[in-house]
């Protein structure tokens, strides 16, 4: 994996996370707040374990200890959720695009949110939570969809396709 391929990688999850949260905004506070039989507990709490997730990882690739997981009350709005994206994704994009093929390379140790300890490649952790996103997504469409508030096709291949049109215009 070479720091190119992440890029297109994290392109795509920016793309894919965008669809996510512009159908988001158009649902009302209390279906964003509505729990359900989901793992993380309905739409909000999917979207505030894919964010920290997005966090906690930077967090450790700049070698950053762990901290506990963020909890779906600490997000009491749909508006505060999306600055906290922002922010995130901001700051991950820089972290990505500083990237050396050397450091993608390198192995790097930290703490599970189990507190197990690890070591891993970066790359490979780096392609974990870009497949990760993708799981999560998922569960966030298929809740929007019965919503009535689809985000369409989030699948990588249109991702590629819509770019390839862009730069093909």
């Amino acid at each position: 994996m070479n720091k190119q391929d992440l890029q297109m990688l994290y392109a795509y999850n920016r793309w894919a996370n965008a669809r996510i949260l512009e159908a988001v905004a158009n649902i009302s506070e209390t279906q964003f707040l509505a729990g359900n039989q989901l793992p993380h507990g309905g739409l909000r709490g999917t979207l505030v374990h894919t964010l920290f997730a997005e966090w906690i990882w930077r967090q450790r690739w700049q070698g950053v200890a762990s901290s506990a997981p963020w909890r779906p009350e600490d997000f009491p709005t749909f508006a505060s959720l999306k600055t906290r994206w922002d922010e995130e994704e901001k700051n991950l994009m820089e972290f990505i695009d500083g990237l050396t093929e050397q450091r993608l390379q390198a192995e790097f140790d930290y703490i599970s949110t189990e507190s197990h300890p690890h070591r891993r490649v970066v790359w490979e952790a780096m392609l974990h939570l870009v497949n990760h996103g993708t799981q999560h997504r998922s569960e966030a469409a298929a809740i929007l969809t019965d919503m009535g508030f689809s985000p369409g096709d989030i699948d990588l291949i249109v991702f590629l396709n819509e770019g390839r049109a862009r730069h093909s215009k």
